[in-house]
């Protein structure tokens, strides 16, 4: 008699389960909210992993693929807002049974979000210079207490992902990268003009160059046009710089751009494109711009410039005239449209996030065989 061997199954694993935490997401939110939704996008469109997203909101909703907790607004030019308490955020976690945790600031609870059992990354977005150069008022101080934040909060995370150096500000070095991507209308076609302006995309904020961007303008002996394009807290100090640098009649104010398409075809629109922030921690905007084919200027401390090579005008930091003359060349420049699209074409969101999967799937596994 033969014996008769059990039917076998094929037992496939389901796929990594992400979820991504972010206090920082409002209604025009800058890189942090741009690469989040190309993740929650990349990952509909793949299913090559689960992913939730968990953001601040008006009210408790975790029905959709993006989840919101009840949180209070703090700061109506971007629509930031503040969670409220600690335990709303962990019980969430704990329901959604994560793989992993991607925490992209160290201010939602990371102590308590690290005591659940599930491999957590903490994610530097931010610095303590440009946090503190945000804030009005004693910068030292407001650096200082920042810097013991953030040594706490990044202790006792299972890696840490950066697009830059995040020991002098954590205590720790990056374990994983944190790369970007450009969606696909960040490309050189297009049939737009170059106008003469010189157009500023971003956040209105002190930390961002914004001031020091006026001050350029207002040295050049050829009084071109500068855009303004974005909103933030500091809208009130550059409206008084403005009027004291007398350039009342040469910046423009231009509301803020959601829409990728309009956004690349406002890039091309303009002569040149000046990220001029001495403190960004990667610089999507100068990214961005390089691709669409716009004449671009960036200061020389931004890793996205550092990537550009001759797809970017450069200055070093804290050199008022060297950005002045970085923005020249720039605007004298014709655009390399051949290499923009190169570049453009080696650098979607879709290379980005397969690669990052893999080291959260090692992450993981690693932790798992611990």
């Amino acid at each position: 008699m033969v014996s008769k061997r059990p039917a076998l199954r094929l037992v496939t694993a389901r796929p990594l389960r992400v979820v991504d935490v972010a206090m920082w997401y409002g209604e025009r939110s800058g890189g942090i909210r741009t690469y989040l939704d190309a993740k929650s996008a990349f990952a509909r469109r793949t299913g090559a992993f689960e992913h939730r997203l968990v953001v601040p909101g008006a009210a408790r909703d975790v029905t959709g693929q993006t989840c919101s907790l009840p949180a209070i607004r703090v700061a109506h030019s971007n629509g930031y807002r503040w969670p409220i308490g600690t335990r709303p955020l962990v019980d969430l976690l704990r329901e959604l049974e994560p793989d992993v945790v991607l925490l992209h600031d160290p201010f939602w609870a990371p102590r308590a979000v690290q005591s659940i059992d599930v491999p957590v990354v903490m994610v530097h977005h931010g610095s303590l210079d440009l946090d503190a150069n945000a804030l009005p008022g004693p910068t030292r101080l407001y650096r200082a207490g920042l810097g013991g934040w953030l040594r706490r909060a990044y202790a006792r995370a299972d890696g840490v992902m950066s697009a830059c150096d995040p020991r002098g500000d954590t205590g720790r070095a990056a374990t994983l990268p944190l790369r970007f991507g450009l969606d696909s209308a960040f490309y050189p076609e297009g049939d737009e003009r170059r106008g003469d302006h010189v157009l500023y995309a971003g956040r209105i904020g002190r930390e961002k160059g914004v001031l020091e961007l006026l001050e350029a303008a207002a040295r050049s002996a050829d009084p071109w046009p500068l855009w303004l394009m974005g909103s933030g807290s500091a809208e009130g100090a550059v409206d008084t710089r403005i009027r004291k640098l007398g350039l009342t009649d040469r910046v423009r104010l231009v509301p803020h751009e959601r829409d990728r398409d309009a956004l690349a075809s406002a890039y091309r629109s303009a002569r040149c494109v000046v990220m001029p922030g001495e403190l960004e921690t990667f610089g999507l905007v100068a990214f961005e711009a390089a691709a669409s084919g716009a004449s671009t200027v960036a200061c020389t401390t931004a890793p996205s410039a550092q990537l550009l090579g001759e797809l970017v005008n450069t200055f070093p930091p804290g050199d008022p005239r060297a950005l002045l003359d970085a923005i020249e060349r720039a605007r004298a420049a014709t655009p390399d449209r051949l290499a923009a699209a190169r570049f453009a074409a080696a650098n979607r969101w879709e290379r980005a996030f397969a690669a990052e999967l893999a080291d959260l799937e090692h992450l993981v596994a690693q932790r798992r065989a611990v």
